[in-house]
């Protein structure tokens, strides 16, 4: 078995290899969509959301193939919190973000509601095949909402501001054909690779699996959600760097974690309460916050990210 610090390695370098790949599919899907003639806000909350999710996707559904319930379902879970707290923490350090009203309105509730559902059935610790199904269709119910309610593009979300040289040239070509078949299957084998690094990581450690995969595993798959929000503040989409946070949290927790109950029923540690209860809150918390004045402060911000750090650190040394 390899040594610690070539496990950490190992793990740096797939997180690369998750990035990579997730740009690759992003960039490829959004010149498709666009010929298909999608608006530029369905595709910000739909197609850049959930291929910046295909890394959560790639990880929690190798996981579940391998038995491993608490890396599959801990990612999920660990991951929309480090989106919520840290990424837009990060984001709002950097500058004040004004939020649109229908994202706040239509899209914050949407997650309210998508935390909620997939809690509740987590609370008692197992995920069966028909509640993840249950959790798909919601899912597939948001999306067709969101696609008949739409509103025209504005310029806040528009995502040339996350893949402008993309959105420049939106035919789909054969060479776009490549670079999403490069892209999922570099996704999905660094997906594999993490998973099976992280769990010797965590048995050599002595840290459990819930807390690797809700940590370390997490934060991983989610350096494209935070790749994008800091490309869309530099490029001065606020507005992307939101929506791309909420469409992937909802993604991850209906579309995720149902398929990975359907391919094997999950069932996890008591650990999932408590990050099932952080989860909520920050989510509530982050919800209230964009409402009551639609936009996100900068001492708002950095409370969220120290919540973020605090939370790694309760998980890796208790």
């Amino acid at each position: 078995m390899p040594g610690t610090l070539t496990q950490i390695g190992i793990v740096l370098l797939t997180v690369g290899g998750l990035w990579v790949g997730a740009r690759l599919l992003v960039d490829a899907v959004v010149r498709l969509a666009r010929r298909f003639g999608l608006s530029d806000l369905v595709i910000g909350l739909t197609v850049v959301a959930i291929g910046t999710s295909t890394p959560e996707l790639a990880v929690s559904l190798d996981a579940a193939f391998k038995g491993l319930s608490d890396i599959a379902v801990s990612n999920v879970l660990g991951s929309n919190v480090y989106n919520l707290a840290f990424v837009l923490g990060v984001v709002a350090l950097l500058r004040v973000i004004p939020i649109e009203k229908s994202l706040v309105h239509r899209d914050g509730l949407a997650l309210l509601a998508g935390t909620a559902a997939a809690g509740g059935l987590l609370l008692n610790l197992s995920l069966t095949r028909f509640e993840g199904a249950a959790l798909i269709a919601l899912f597939v119910l948001y999306t067709v909402y969101l696609l008949k309610t739409a509103e025209e593009p504005d310029a806040e979300m528009d995502p040339e501001t996350i893949t402008r040289d993309t959105l420049e040239q939106p035919s789909f070509r054969g060479r776009d054909a490549v670079l999403l078949v490069a892209g999922l299957a570099l996704v999905l084998g660094s997906g594999d690779i993490l998973v099976r690094t992280a769990s010797d990581l965590a048995r050599g450690a002595g840290v459990s699996e819930w807390v690797i995969g809700g940590t370390v595993v997490a934060a991983g798959t989610s350096t494209p959600e935070f790749a994008v929000s800091l490309v869309a503040l530099r490029r001065g989409s606020l507005g992307v760097s939101v929506g791309n946070v909420v469409g992937s949290n909802l993604f991850n927790l209906m579309g995720v974690l149902g398929l990975a109950a359907l391919i094997h029923p999950l069932s996890v540690s008591a650990d999932a309460l408590s990050t099932l209860a952080w989860l909520g809150g920050v989510t509530v918390v982050m919800v209230a916050a964009l409402w009551s004045g639609r936009e996100l402060s900068r001492v708002e911000g950095g409370l969220f990210a120290g919540s973020e750090i605090v939370r790694w650190i309760v998980g890796l040394l208790g």
